[in-house]
């Protein structure tokens, strides 16, 4: 069984070992070299300006990039995400697990008020 795992970005070290990893951001160096040994494919976010430091400013970006992303060959696509990987596409008969980490703290700006609602 072919495993595809999707996640926001790679910036640092949080977990998930076994898979061929898809992600918005990958900054070489700042994960454990088990990570660093893994095919890693990134979106176009990559490719952007000062991305590394400043991805966070490409947030309405973000939707477009991850849908681009090709799970064909995947029997299984497991998302790990705060922020928008669970939008992956899904190859025909394929399976897919998510982990929806806390509410995304990035927010897009906005011309009204806005009101948070606490889920707990």
């Amino acid at each position: 069984m072919r495993v595809a795992l999707v996640h926001d970005w790679l910036t640092d070290m949080r977990g998930g070992e076994r898979c061929d990893l898809f992600t918005l951001l990958h900054v070489p160096g700042s994960v454990s070299p088990t990570i660093e040994r893994r095919r890693i494919t990134t979106s176009f976010v990559q490719t952007l300006p000062e991305a590394a430091r400043h991805y966070r400013y490409y947030l309405p970006l973000f939707p477009a990039a991850v849908e681009r992303f090709d799970p064909r060959g995947y029997d299984l696509v497991l998302s790990s995400s705060h922020c928008v990987a669970k939008g992956a596409r899904l190859a025909p008969g394929a399976l897919r697990g998510s982990s929806a980490h806390q509410r995304s703290r990035l927010r897009l700006p906005s011309r009204r008020p806005t009101r948070e609602v606490d889920a707990r």
